[in-house]
């Protein structure tokens, strides 16, 4: 089975952690052993957490761990002049019109506290779907009514397709912020859509971003989308099982990094986290480690 692009698509939202970095030692594992090219593509759209030092740490971690890739840019100066996400936003508020002529949106006014208040699970379940509330008033959120959707079918790695439903955590998602820019779940189709990717390796934490993005794709009526092939990988847990965090910044490649430790070091504590029985001290034996299975 061969593949054209995959990518490594961060959020400069705090330092990279080992999970990001598991992720992205997997996706440059599977690039390898599929002859598939590699994108490097920042989601750069989260203003209020966005910090041109997080940017940098991408490059740093990807530089520090040896893992290259073939498209994007090379330096932050680099990224803001030509690969930022704000360069497609134009591309994004097509989608958008797109699927808005559809009536596939509702408004949304509702906080996370609102949210939180209504349902202990912290999962919206689609409150203002019967409000209807203007699309275009200030301070509401675009949500895809998911409602619409049935059973979504994907393609699952190597060449299996499944059918699956919308979890409750992914239901009636946010296409566009409060903000008014457009949210992730639209904006990583369109992204994926126009760089030609077609290869896409995740967290099993994202698998319903897969199927919400897979509707999306749907609904804009592109099936070049039909073609992708997703990969959902187990998640790194630390030491107590927990979930790896940005917040942590015991976990992050930056604190090991100023800590003094080297590849070798990082590659030890992946293995260990893993759950591998012999040592990981390079790319190779953690390659062997995954053995793809």
């Amino acid at each position: 089975m061969e593949f054209n692009l995959t990518r490594i698509a961060p959020t400069p939202s705090g330092f990279l952690h080992l999970g990001n970095l598991y992720s992205f030692l997997i996706t440059k594992a599977l690039a390898e052993k599929h002859g598939t090219k590699i994108l490097l593509r920042i989601d750069d759209l989260d203003r209020e957490r966005f910090k041109t030092e997080y940017v940098q740490d991408i490059f740093d971690t990807l530089d520090f761990m040896e893992i290259g890739y073939d498209l994007g840019p090379k330096n932050i100066q680099e990224f803001e002049a030509e690969w930022s996400q704000n360069h497609r936003l134009s591309l994004y508020e097509v989608g958008l019109e797109k699927l808005r002529t559809q009536n596939l949106f509702f408004a949304c006014d509702c906080s996370r506290k609102k949210i939180q208040q209504m349902d202990s699970s912290g999962y919206y379940l689609g409150h203002c779907q019967d409000r209807r509330i203007p699309l275009d008033r200030q301070e509401v959120a675009w949500r895809f009514n998911t409602f619409v959707s049935d059973f979504i079918k994907i393609k699952e790695y190597p060449d299996t397709w499944k059918s699956y439903t919308l979890p409750e955590d992914t239901a009636f998602f946010i296409v566009r912020k409060k903000d008014r820019l457009p949210a992730y779940q639209l904006t990583s189709v369109i992204d994926d859509l126009h760089f030609g990717v077609d290869l896409i390796i995740r967290g099993t934490d994202l698998f319903g971003s897969s199927l919400a993005q897979q509707l999306v794709a749907d609904s804009l009526e592109d099936k070049t989308f039909r073609e992708v092939t997703f990969l959902h990988h187990k998640l790194l847990r630390g030491p107590n099982k927990e979930k790896l965090s940005k917040s942590d910044g015991s976990t992050s490649i930056h604190f090991l990094r100023k800590a003094g430790k080297k590849p070798v070091d990082v590659y030890r504590i992946l293995g260990e986290l893993s759950g591998s029985k012999e040592p990981i001290v390079d790319f190779e034996s953690f390659r062997n480690y995954m053995s793809f299975k």
